[in-house]
């Protein structure tokens, strides 16, 4: 049986190499997205060593229906040289025309946005997953946190119930 908790190699869960928890407390996700992001090559290394931060980002849609990931700080690589990225730079989103063309007119409603929620590897690729989201106010923030806590105090009481 010990192979049943483990992991598959295409599971998001996987490699994940930074998570965006503040989104998931202040967005409501519509949905989810897995794209691409195109790095140079010590980025990719900074990345795999987990040293990204996607707290602060945001997605970007141009004119020419090209996506951007804005915001996100990437660290220098410890072992580069002059030819190292700039931490803060917009990078691109692999994304298909239509799927971009979908998102783009869905943000041009009122209060929608798009923000990363993860990135990990896939293969030996790093992706990221991005929701389409729309801004919760305070009383949504303190009604998740009621939820969240009833839900600990019945899933408690239930433990104690059944190991009595």
């Amino acid at each position: 049986m010990a192979g049943k908790n483990k992991k598959k190699k295409n599971d998001p869960g996987a490699g994940v190499l930074a998570t965006n928890r503040k989104a998931l407390r202040d967005f409501h996700i519509l949905e989810k997205i897995e794209a691409g992001i195109v790095l140079s090559g010590t980025e990719v290394k900074s990345v795999k060593q987990g040293h990204v931060s996607i707290q602060e980002g945001y997605v970007q849609v141009d004119d020419h229906m090209e996506a951007y990931l804005v915001g996100c700080t990437i660290q220098p690589y410890d072992h580069g040289n002059i030819f190292n990225h700039d931490q803060t730079r917009a990078r691109k989103l692999l994304l298909h025309r239509k799927e971009i063309e979908r998102l783009y007119g869905k943000i041009r409603e009122k209060g929608l946005t798009i923000v990363p929620l993860k990135v990990y590897l896939v293969r030996g690729k790093v992706k990221i997953r991005i929701g389409l989201a729309k801004g919760k106010n305070v009383v949504d923030k303190r009604e998740t946190l009621k939820k969240r806590e009833s839900d600990r105090d019945s899933q408690r009481a239930m433990r104690n119930h059944n190991s009595q």
